[in-house]
């Protein structure tokens, strides 16, 4: 893609979030965006066929900025389980998962519970990655590094979409404290099961 192309590409999906965080994704059109942006309508379907599919870039774009730089691997399974919970924390905080779950929950659950697409898929890949070097360096248990890495997805996906829920008992340092230790516990050789 040229590089005049991947910029407007960008303006149209930060124009995308603006109007979203204005006003969420029900009442956001294609005009809404076009109009933020300073394009025309027929502009923004050169790159995306209508709102929802600029929507779901959206999410995914927000979402796979949220998966740590590098490829740096971690050392033992204390990094790895605090790099898993930064990275859950990250995504907690991002003001469009705020909004999603205030004026859109519906399409927050949808997202969250009945759809899985790019950035989640992203995030699986890049979390077996590490969970597969982890299981070489043998700080993190045998199995199927695609399988420990969708459970670890499952755990870390429902403590974001629930934090507000528990917030009352779970403040944002007790949430860290508690998810990393689920998830050190689940991936820990010491904690493996045996059938």
């Amino acid at each position: 893609m040229a590089d005049g192309a991947l910029d407007t590409e960008t303006a149209i999906l930060d124009a995308a979030l603006a109007e979203v965080l204005a006003h969420g994704i029900r009442r956001t059109t294609a005009s809404d965006i076009a109009r933020r942006c300073g394009i025309a309508r027929q502009t923004l379907y050169r790159y995306w066929p209508d709102a929802q599919a600029v929507f779901a870039a959206l999410v995914t774009r927000e979402l796979v900025a949220a998966l740590p730089a590098g490829e740096r691997e971690c050392t033992d399974l204390d990094e790895l389980a605090a790099l898993l919970v930064e990275t859950a924390d990250r995504v907690r905080r991002l003001p469009l998962v705020d909004r999603l779950r205030d004026t859109d929950p519906e399409l927050f659950a949808h997202y969250i519970l009945d759809r899985l697409g790019t950035s989640q898929r992203a995030i699986h890949a890049e979390t077996a990655r590490r969970i597969a070097a982890g299981q070489r360096a043998g700080y993190v248990r045998p199995g199927d590094s695609a399988q420990l890495a969708a459970m670890v997805l499952l755990i870390a996906q429902s403590a974001v979409q629930s934090a507000p829920l528990v917030a009352e008992w779970l403040p944002d340092d007790a949430w860290r404290t508690e998810l990393g230790h689920a998830l050190h516990g689940y991936l820990s050789p010491s904690g493996e099961q045996t059938r």
